[in-house]
């Protein structure tokens, strides 16, 4: 498999988990869904800067849309970036985190 190949299985791949349409994507990369859907049949590729931006709606690093899934044996969700997460999880888990660090420590 080509490394085009493996970009646009995990494309599509992590744009379906993430429940994006092509649609959405394109919205949220300021481009056109044609455009995407183009990407995703393999006819057109993207500039780094574009591939930043997919990688960033999906949430994913942009490394893992070259990773060949199958071969490295991984799971890409288990590789997720956690600075990806919205602020607000971000700041919920930080709390919790936090809050049973004190409780451990007030018992001890």
């Amino acid at each position: 498999m080509t490394l085009k190949q493996v970009f646009v299985r995990n494309l599509k791949e992590f744009r379906k988990k993430e429940n994006i349409t092509q649609m959405k994507l394109a919205e949220h990369c300021k481009t056109a869904p044609s455009y995407i859907g183009e990407i995703e049949i393999g006819r057109k590729f993207p500039s780094t800067e574009m591939i930043e931006r997919i990688a960033n709606v999906l949430r994913v690093e942009p490394y893992h849309l070259f990773r060949d899934w199958t071969k490295a044996g991984g799971d890409p969700d288990a590789e997720k970036p956690y600075p990806l997460l919205p602020g607000s999880m971000k700041n919920e888990i930080k709390s919790q985190i936090e809050s049973a660090v004190s409780e451990i420590f007030e018992k001890y």
